[in-house]
C-alpha cells in the first residue's frame, strides 16, 4: 500500500529482455541504501519487488502482463521515473489509498504552464472513466493527484510548483503514455452497488447450497 507522495525520482539504467517479461534496473539514488532484496517498491505506480541490489541501482522483474498493462512496454534506457516506499504503519497518509496496480495507460495530452503553476491533461482509457470523478482522486504515474477538470474523456490536473520540480512531470511531453491507477473506494462502491443489484434469488446462500449437494 502506498500514497501516491513521491520520495525520489530515479532513472531507468536498462529494461532487459528475459523469457515472458523484461528485467528492470533502476538507479534510485540514495533511496536505494534503504532497500533489501524482497522489498517492495512502487515505480512510476506500479508496484516491483527488489530482486537485487548493486550500490545505489536495484532490479525488478517485469512480468509479460505488467508490460502489457503499464508504461513499461514503452519505456527506455534513460526515463526518469517516480520512486516510493510501501506505507509503514503510523506514517502519515499525506495522499490518498494507492494499491500499487496499474489499471491502464492513459496519454499526455498537454503539459502548460500558468503562471509558477502547470495543467497536465490526461486522456483516459474509456473503460476506466467511470471511476474518474470531480475533485476525486487519481494516480498518475504513482502520484497521488486530484481532478480538477473532466471532458471528453481527458482528466485535467492542477500541477503545483513543487510537484512539478519533485516528479517525472516536468518531463513529459504530449502523447507520452502514463500509469493509471483509479481511486480503490470508487471500484469498491461499484462492486457492492453491482451486487445489491443481483435478485435476492439469485444470490448464493447456505440453504442454495445444501439444495445443490454439497
Amino acid at each position: 500500500m502506498f500514497t501516491g507522495i513521491i520520495e525520489a525520482v530515479g532513472r531507468i539504467e536498462a529494461i532487459e529482455s528475459v523469457e515472458g517479461g523484461a528485467r528492470l534496473r533502476v538507479h534510485a539514488g540514495s533511496l536505494a541504501e534503504t532497500l533489501h532484496v524482497a522489498s517492495s517498491i512502487a515505480v512510476n505506480g506500479c508496484c516491483l519487488t527488489v530482486v537485487a541490489l548493486d550500490g545505489q541501482v536495484f532490479s525488478a522483474d517485469l512480468s509479460g502482463e505488467t508490460l502489457r498493462r503499464t508504461s513499461f512496454g514503452e519505456s527506455k534506457a534513460g526515463s526518469r521515473v517516480n520512486l516510493e516506499r510501501p506505507l509503514r504503519a503510523g506514517q502519515e497518509l499525506g495522499g490518498h489509498f494507492v494499491q500499487g496496480h496499474v489499471d491502464g495507460v492513459g496519454r499526455v495530452t498537454r503539459l502548460d504552464a500558468e503562471g509558477a503553476n502547470w495543467w497536465l491533461g490526461v486522456r483516459v482509457p474509456p473503460e476506466l472513466a467511470r471511476y474518474v470523478a470531480m475533485k476525486g482522486s487519481i494516480a498518475i504515474d504513482g502520484i497521488s493527484l486530484t481532478v480538477a477538470g473532466w471532458h471528453d474523456g481527458v482528466v485535467e490536473i492542477a500541477i503545483i510548483p513543487f510537484t512539478y520540480a519533485q516528479t517525472d512531470i516536468r518531463g513529459l511531453a504530449v502523447g507520452d503514455p502514463v500509469n493509471l491507477e483509479c481511486d480503490i473506494l470508487a471500484k469498491y462502491v461499484e462492486r457492492m452497488m453491482q451486487s445489491e443489484s443481483v435478485p435476492a434469488a439469485s444470490r448464493l446462500t447456505i440453504a442454495r447450497l445444501k439444495e445443490e449437494g454439497f
